[in-house]
């Protein structure tokens, strides 16, 4: 059999979404992980198959095993320290590549791979997500409104209608946005800053205010690449937890089990982190239990020799149907939907690449819009429902609708 695409880390939360999303997109899809646990259901579905992979051991069988699924794109879902030796092999086989994203250095080391992808002929995309991710794209559709930008912040916050700890996107990204200083980008020179140094108060769209703090993410990185001929000085990533998350992450962290550093445990070195996803990941989500999420970029500078700012957000929460996922969706659904528009051609560069430098726009908020992922300019929702975008496509927004969805309020960022 031969599939459309193949997914590593399909059994993540992340991989659960993206593949679900692909095998109800009528796509054949190979499923790969290092177990089935959680995606049986998955795995039955008649147009897809299971594969067991193990990533610390990529050998010559599992390269072939990936090059006979024919997949035209392969989607890394797996935790970010695999991403080398995912792109790696992705490049190796001739395989379009995307992921949820890279940390520095890796992300730089990726895009060294830009030449070799394109005499290849094919696409690699890193860091499609929620952010990195919709934002970036965010920032491309903006970018015609500006001559010169000098200021962004960008983030995230999320909330529940249940103060019960769910587990939240990536425990992995977790264990270092809520620990390690983040290289924050000030008066043209990088700094670090501590997540708790933040002093920074945010009002979100759909949240409410809530705690924020200092984030590393490579937004910092990327967002400079594409504008450091524009003027970029400063660049501030941010992160909302509500309360009962934040103090239960901040538990896990203090106690340790949220460490990379291996332990012996009956002879075996076993990571307290691998030991903390295993477990999380087998808490269910309680019945009745809904997140929101808000995305949010705010962009400072100059249009004909005037100052201006425009503020984009996403507002993303759980889908009937889609309760296990929770707001996770606006993470797997992204990356989903440009895997198949990589698939359908719709995007002509070859190279490596992140999202804001060549992922049209328009098509990509009219396809978050039909599963209700809405996207803000200025207040006013620029997607609806059935796939329509109302705007005139470089990022000045016409006849936009009303904020009237979710009793949304404005920001008051």
């Amino acid at each position: 059999m031969k599939y459309d695409f193949i997914i590593i880390g399909a059994n993540g939360i992340q991989g659960k979404i993206v593949s679900r999303y692909l095998l109800e997109s009528d796509f054949d899809v190979l499923l790969c992980a290092n177990d089935d646990y959680g995606i049986e259901d998955l795995v039955e579905h008649p147009k897809a198959d299971f594969a067991p992979i193990d990533l610390r051991k990529v050998d010559r069988v599992m390269k072939r095993m990936v090059k006979k699924s024919g997949a035209k794109v392969l989607v890394n879902c797996a935790v970010d320290d695999f991403n080398m030796v995912v792109t790696k092999m992705a490049l190796d086989l001739g395989m379009n590549y995307v992921d949820l994203g890279s940390e520095e250095p890796m992300f730089y080391e990726q895009l060294k791979l830009d030449k070799d992808f394109k005499d290849k002929d094919i696409i690699g995309i890193t860091g499609i997500g929620s952010t990195p991710g919709i934002t970036n794209i965010m920032l491309r559709y903006i970018k015609p409104q500006f001559d010169t930008i000098e200021t962004i912040h960008v983030g995230f916050a999320w909330d529940s209608n249940q103060p019960v700890f769910v587990t939240p996107f990536s425990i992995d990204a977790i264990a270092y946005e809520f620990s390690e200083p983040a290289k924050m980008l000030e008066n043209g020179e990088y700094v670090l800053r501590t997540p708790h140094e933040c002093d920074i108060g945010y009002y979100y769209k759909t949240i409410g205010k809530q705690r924020t703090q200092y984030t590393k993410h490579i937004e910092h990185h990327s967002f400079y690449e594409y504008l450091k001929n524009d003027g970029i000085k400063n660049i501030i990533v941010l992160s909302s937890f509500p309360t009962h998350s934040y103090v239960a992450l901040k538990a896990l962290i203090g106690l340790g089990f949220m460490s990379k550093e291996p332990i012996a445990v009956d002879g075996h070195n076993i990571r307290p982190l691998d030991f903390t996803i295993e477990v999380l990941r087998r808490i269910p989500v309680p019945e009745g239990y809904t997140e929101k999420e808000n995305l949010f970029l705010k962009v400072f500078g100059a249009k004909d020799g005037r100052p201006k700012t425009v503020e984009m957000d996403a507002t993303a929460g759980t889908l009937p149907g889609w309760e296990k996922a929770t707001c996770n969706i606006d993470t797997g659904f992204p990356a989903a939907i440009l895997a198949k528009m990589i698939l359908k051609g719709e995007i002509k560069d070859k190279g490596m690449f992140s999202p804001e430098f060549v992922v049209p726009p328009e098509p990509f908020f009219a396809e978050l819009g039909k599963h209700k992922i809405w996207i803000y300019e200025d207040g006013k929702r620029i997607n609806g429902p059935n796939g329509e975008l109302n705007g005139n496509g470089n990022g000045h927004g016409k006849e936009k609708t009303e904020v009237s969805e979710n009793n949304d309020t404005e920001s008051k960022k």
